[in-house]
């Protein structure tokens, strides 16, 4: 089923109105939805549409403000998104929301932690991965993360100006290993994009 554009985009708007209200009067990190901004949305779905990636892991779900973008993208080249979350709440809220976009075909949830998730991953088996989760992972997670990473497939990591220095190991080790190209985009709270040789 292909997405009504208009219907999308509602929801798509109503779902950044709420992530600002809900966020501005929650200070607790599991209480907020922490939702890219639309411009991390825009890039990632030309980023998406520009590789041909069919094959998308998103480590973050959230509420999926997020995963819609990535959905509408990979939609158009008849491929799915694997999204994992590990807090029920959010699990349940993302739920309702694929729902509403029509999008249960193409959106795969997991409801998971994201280390046994990329352990449990085959070799090569994402075209596309977005990292948006527990920054504190991400050196940790990065074996794997390599070892999943097709061939020619593409790296975002979000927060990567916003909070650079939680990760800044993480990052520096990626731009140091000649079989990546990278590049820190000045886009929403910073994206870091890096492209794994074919």
């Amino acid at each position: 089923m292909t997405i009504k554009k208009d219907t999308l985009e509602t929801l798509l708007g109503e779902l950044e109105a709420f992530g600002l209200a809900n966020d501005a009067v929650h200070t607790q990190r599991g209480s907020r939805m922490l939702n890219i901004t639309r411009d991390t949305g825009e890039l990632l779905a030309v980023l998406v549409q520009a590789r041909g990636a069919r094959r998308i892991l998103e480590i973050g779900t959230s509420n999926g403000y997020s995963t819609l973008w990535l959905a509408r993208a990979v939609q158009a080249l008849q491929g799915s998104v694997v999204t994992v979350e590990k807090a029920q709440d959010k699990f349940d809220m993302a739920q309702a929301n694929f729902a509403r976009a029509h999008l249960q075909g193409v959106i795969g949830q997991l409801l998971a932690d994201a280390g046994q998730v990329l352990q449990d991953s085959q070799d090569g088996a994402y075209d596309f991965i977005f990292l948006d989760s527990a920054r504190s992972q991400y050196g940790a997670w990065w074996p794997q993360l390599d070892r999943a990473l097709a061939p020619g497939g593409v790296l975002v990591v979000d927060n990567a100006s916003s909070h650079y220095a939680e990760m800044a190991d993480f990052l520096d080790g990626i731009r140091q290993d000649a079989r990546y190209t990278s590049c820190l985009v000045p886009v929403g709270k910073g994206e870091f994009i890096a492209v794994k040789s074919a």
